[in-house]
């Protein structure tokens, strides 16, 4: 079986959302950790794919039409997650994705 690795692009790297994905096992890197801030979004996926690891950001039109060019053009990366961005702030309900 093979173990959840995870990308997240700078506009999703909430503090409290990776430390979460941390604490339940997940290995998340960071646009920040990986010198990736203020890239183009193709280089974050590009960069998630050369490691193994599966995009998540909050970019879902974005990252829909670069997914849509990449596989006509016959290239592969190991996914995207994408989730529209919600108030993480304590009382609120953080979305509607599950990861």
């Amino acid at each position: 079986m093979s173990r959840l690795r995870l990308y997240v692009d700078e506009d999703a790297m909430d503090g409290d959302v990776v430390r979460g994905l941390r604490s339940r096992g997940i290995d998340v890197a960071t646009a920040a950790e990986a010198g990736m801030i203020r890239r183009r979004d193709e280089d974050h996926l590009s960069f998630a794919t050369v490691q193994g690891r599966v995009l998540y950001s909050f970019k879902v039109g974005d990252f829909h039409e670069i997914h849509t060019a990449w596989t006509a053009s016959g290239r592969d990366h190991c996914g995207i997650v994408l989730t529209r961005q919600h108030d993480t702030r304590p009382g609120n309900r953080f979305g509607d994705c599950c990861v």
